[in-house]
């Protein structure tokens, strides 16, 4: 039995199978995103994979909640740089 090499974008397949999961919900989408992203290696740049996900699932299913997660974590991944820290806390310093 032959196995499909693992998808660079999706290595676990979890992006996949929640397409796959009928009547799915935003939070289960959430929380298998967040599977998918802990997943990467360190310091892996993430838009790329969720672009790429998006064109290969998402086009076909615009009202899937796994769509809108995608969608939100393409805007999240744009954020770079430290929060918080001592110089966010202390003002005029």
């Amino acid at each position: 039995m032959s196995r499909a090499s693992p998808d660079p974008d999706d290595p676990k397949g979890l992006i996949r199978e929640s397409y796959r999961i009928e009547g799915i919900t935003a939070p289960e989408c959430r929380s298998i995103f967040l599977d998918w992203a802990l997943s990467l290696p360190n310091g892996a740049e993430t838009s790329g994979p969720i672009k790429a996900l998006l064109e290969r699932y998402g086009a076909g299913h615009p009202d899937h909640p796994m769509t809108r997660t995608l969608t939100e974590g393409l805007g999240s991944a744009t954020r770079t740089g430290r929060r918080g820290g001592r110089a966010a806390r202390v003002k005029g310093t």
